[in-house]
């Protein structure tokens, strides 16, 4: 078993050990598994029923934790993205005006066009001609806008007709339980103590109790059934697909999970010559998760942890696919977690991401305000797409008008380009 172990994962030519590897899969999975219960809560929001869009977290966690193992030998955890599916819900439903069906469509096509960059040459080629500082800021940006998406659902930022969002009122049940379990699980992160987001969403959901926000229903039944998943399974609808609309749609996905992938794995990955393998695992799990019926699979932030661990292989991966296995009997424990435990988890979830910042020279102004305004756009438009775009289209812009155009790639004209046509179709 161990040689085999040895042989699959390349253990000993990777300076590796397997206890290592394991205990850092171990630790991925601690780190991520809040993802079972957040994206189900997400994107039920779209209309899609709970029970079957957990199952299919569960089902798309594993198959893409299994393909980052087996396809690339890399430690990155592949699952449902945080960004994605707010995109999923936020833009490709309620501003495209797209049915649940139809967005599992786009994610599809997003998923294809994903393919052919990871399997030719063009993955490769982003990589060299997009500048480091844009990757850098499309990390953080997205970590702010997790962070915002985290302070809302915790009742800590609310609505205000004046001024669109203000302070939220901490004397409500609500946001005491998001303060109350920051409070817990920000000590258990600083101090590195393993699986400290999953034992804050536990402590949350028993303070959330004690307060009477928490309904314990769903505890009266405990048995595993797959009834309704069969409405989510393939369920495609192509009935949009001669529309602008529809199209644009698939433009602006696939230009937002090409690009967050690429700076996530490019920043992440210990050894960079695995970096073509894993982005193609990525796209293909991307395509998975469209027939499972979930948003696109994504390189897990969660994923630095399982690294930080000693994660080298593709082991690391492995065992954090497996133990989302037994994550299914538990599935009536999610449902009865409130989003005011989870949403400690993305606030600090999205400072890690923001450190990202600390790679942009905001000392050149040309690289600093590009990243500026993904930095504003993204939180305070609920678009991961229109912060990214506004960054693309910005950057060459800059560089031209102060005379740098040497250090604008081509590439990097022809993104915009696309970009620019992107906000122009929105608008029709």
């Amino acid at each position: 078993m161990k040689v085999t172990v040895n042989k699959l994962f390349s253990i000993q030519s990777e300076q590796a050990n397997i206890r290592t590897e394991i205990l850092a899969g171990l630790t991925s999975f601690m780190t991520v598994a809040y993802i079972i219960v957040v994206n189900g809560a997400i994107l039920s929001m779209a209309g899609m029923p709970y029970e079957a869009v957990t199952l299919a977290t569960l089902i798309v966690c594993f198959a893409g934790c299994m393909l980052m193992a087996l396809w690339a030998n890399s430690p990155l955890i592949l699952v449902p993205g945080m960004g994605d599916n707010a995109f999923f819900v936020f833009t490709l439903v309620l501003s495209f005006g797209l049915t649940w069906q139809q967005s599992l469509t786009a994610v599809l096509f997003a998923g294809i066009v994903f393919a052919l960059a990871a399997f030719t040459k063009g993955a490769v080629y982003l990589s060299r001609s997009i500048p480091q500082s844009m990757i850098h800021a499309m990390t953080a940006g997205i970590g702010l806008f997790i962070a915002f998406l985290g302070l809302k659902n915790g009742g800590l930022i609310v609505a205000s007709e004046g001024t669109f969002v203000t302070l939220g009122d901490f004397a409500n049940p609500h946001a005491l339980t998001t303060v109350l379990t920051l409070l817990i699980v920000l000590p258990l992160f600083l101090r590195n103590i393993k699986g400290n987001f999953l034992i804050g969403i536990i402590a949350g959901t028993v303070i959330g109790a004690l307060l009477g926000i928490v309904d314990f229903s769903s505890l009266r039944d405990f048995s595993i059934s797959f009834k309704g998943y069969d409405s989510i399974f393939a369920a495609y609808d192509f009935s949009e697909i001669g529309t602008v609309n529809f199209w644009t749609a698939v433009f602006s996905l696939s230009m937002v999970i090409i690009f967050q992938n690429m700076g996530a794995q490019l920043g992440m990955l210990p050894d960079k010559s695995k970096f073509q393998r894993s982005f193609q695992a990525n796209s293909m799990s991307v395509i998975a998760a469209s027939l499972f019926g979930c948003s696109p699979a994504t390189t897990s932030a969660e994923s630095a942890t399982g690294i930080a661990a000693g994660g080298r292989t593709g082991l690391t991966s492995f065992t954090a696919g497996l133990l989302f296995i037994p994550a299914l009997f538990l599935i009536p424990f999610f449902k009865v977690i409130p989003n005011e435990a989870i949403a400690p988890v993305l606030i600090i979830v999205g400072c890690l991401m923001v450190q990202s910042l600390k790679q942009v020279p905001f000392d050149d102004f040309t690289e600093a305000f590009p990243a500026y305004l993904m930095l504003a756009i993204m939180p305070l438009t609920f678009s991961i797409a229109n912060g990214i775009a506004f960054g693309f289209i910005a950057y060459p812009i800059v560089k031209l008008v102060t005379g740098k155009r040497a250090e604008v790639s081509a590439t990097m004209y022809v993104i915009a380009f696309f970009f620019l046509l992107y906000f122009l179709l929105g608008s029709i």
